[in-house]
């Protein structure tokens, strides 16, 4: 059996009901199966896509995502989705290192594809919504090309997603569809997701995030997805009102961009029994915000590695332990280790360990990577566990800052700073220091017409923080740089602050 028969068994059990909505439009059960069949069919037909091949998709969201995902699971072939907002150097060096066969792209790609044919002459183009001369059209494709015998297996890869996450040197996580189909029983027991669900989905799926926290369980639970090409917090907050979803997930950023929204204090928020929050530490203040709406904020924990759900917060607790990242998930086992690989007591900061049936196979290509140590992933995410078991994330272990002997946990600081009314963003990283060995340098995005300056940001800390953890310096920049997922690319930030002098 393969991931594709949860499309298929739903489309049995309901055939009539929406799976996805996308751009006024409603598909159905039995309709996404039937692109599926076809796709599978037409996948293995005309660009001889076999058992074990890599295919390649560069757009926004799009229903077809969803389509090639379990259309190259029939086949036991993979998928590698590109974050769009990559230049065509680093999408090549992508493709390449996966090998991949064949390419399908939205309109809005066209030519950045184009740029690729040189380096990649063997790539098959494949057009989406639209002719190219030179490319086969998708819809042609898929077209009449008669039912395919399934080859594809749980035990087979499906996806390379593609991350540099903090260091900037990309690695393709390989997941299995059996992994992916984990994945979704872990998100059900943290949403307490049914067929009765509807899901908003607006963060782009070429990540595990958008793709696997919410999107792929509510398919897998029989639910409804609405989704959104891009993520636009007016489109956001429309579709609440007239769509009515019962769940959607959001970052940081998302959340900060939902909140200032003219159109927020009037929002008509009632579908939301929860509303997912991850990717970084969760400022105190837009949770806060959220909260006085009516919509409980729960908080996941993951990587790009781990599925990426690992550790969540569940309803019944998102109230009482604001901030908490939660326990760990239904299925996996979560440890806390030291330098040493000893298990730390509860209450003192280790390493985040995983073992998980979802965590990733390993890195494509890359068989000696010491991400696992016997059989547990090393997350490189500091947290320390409370009385209760819940996990309280502090941040990464790249990022702590050593101070005249101190730990300085930079997500003590950023959650200070996010409080402040005149901070539109804020970062905190560690930079050598002659005298203390490191010391804490907070970078601040001013909101326009702020007139906040270092004294007023250092104010910030007086009695909320011990002295040792202030930033010593403050840097006001323009904007923070960012990966596809909203988190501060910190190795940026410090070459950027260091640049300055």
């Amino acid at each position: 059996m393969d991931l594709s028969r949860i499309v298929e068994r739903w489309a049995a059990f309901q055939p009539d009901r929406t799976a996805v909505h996308f751009q006024g439009a409603d598909i159905s059960y039995a309709q996404l199966w039937a692109r599926i069949d076809a796709a599978s069919a037409g996948l293995a037909a005309r660009l001889q896509i076999g058992k074990g091949d890599r295919v390649a998709y560069l757009g926004y969201n799009h229903p077809e995502i969803l389509v090639l995902l379990f259309a190259l699971s029939r086949i036991g072939a993979m998928l590698v989705p590109l974050n769009f907002r990559l230049a065509p150097p680093e999408h090549q060096a992508i493709l390449e290192h996966a090998d991949a066969k064949a390419l399908l792209a939205e309109p809005g790609f066209f030519e950045h594809a184009e740029k690729l044919r040189p380096a990649l002459p063997g790539l098959t183009l494949v057009a989406l919504d639209g002719a190219r001369e030179g490319w086969l059209d998708w819809r042609s494709v898929c077209a009449g090309a008669g039912g395919a015998g399934a080859a594809g297996d749980d035990g087979d890869p499906a996806l390379i997603v593609y991350t540099s996450g903090t260091t900037g040197r990309a690695k393709g996580a390989v997941h299995t569809q059996a992994g992916l189909i984990w994945n979704a029983v872990n998100s059900t027991h943290y949403h307490d997701l049914t067929s009765r669900d509807h899901v908003l989905t607006v963060l782009p799926m070429f990540h595990v995030g958008g793709l696997c926290i919410q999107t792929l369980p509510a398919l897998h639970a029989g639910a409804s997805v609405t989704l959104h090409p891009r993520f636009d917090p007016g489109a956001w907050i429309a579709d609440v009102a007239a769509r009515r979803p019962t769940l959607t997930l959001l970052v940081p950023a998302t959340m900060r961009a939902i909140v200032d929204h003219p159109a927020w204090k009037s929002a008509d928020l009632s579908s939301l029994r929860m509303a997912a929050a991850g990717s970084s530490t969760i400022p105190d203040s837009l949770i806060a915000a959220f909260h006085a709406r009516g919509v409980t904020v729960t908080q996941i924990y993951g990587s790009t590695e781990t599925g990426p759900v690992s550790i969540y917060l569940r309803l019944e607790d998102a109230r009482r332990m604001a901030g908490s990242a939660g326990k760990a998930a239904i299925h996996a086992e979560i440890r806390l280790a030291d330098e040493s690989d000893r298990e730390v007591a509860r209450g003192k900061v280790g390493e985040i360990l995983v073992r998980a049936p979802n965590v990733m196979q390993g890195y494509w290509k890359d068989p000696d990577n010491p991400a696992f140590r016997d059989g547990w992933f090393r997350s490189g995410d500091l947290a320390f566990q409370d009385e209760e078991g819940f996990y309280h994330v502090v941040g990464r272990s790249k990022d702590m800052i050593i101070s005249g002997g101190e730990n300085i946990y930079p997500a003590e600081l950023e959650n200070v700073l996010a409080d402040c009314a005149e901070v539109a963003e804020a970062a905190v990283v560690g930079l050598e220091d002659a005298k203390w060995g490191e010391v804490a340098v907070a970078a601040v995005v001013r909101k326009p017409g702020a007139v906040l300056d270092e004294a007023g940001v250092m104010r910030l800390f007086e009695g909320r923080l011990a002295r040792f953890k202030h930033p010593r310096r403050v840097v006001f920049i323009d904007s923070l740089p960012k990966n596809a997922m909203g988190k501060v690319q910190k190795f940026e930030l410090r070459r950027a602050i260091a640049a300055l002098g």
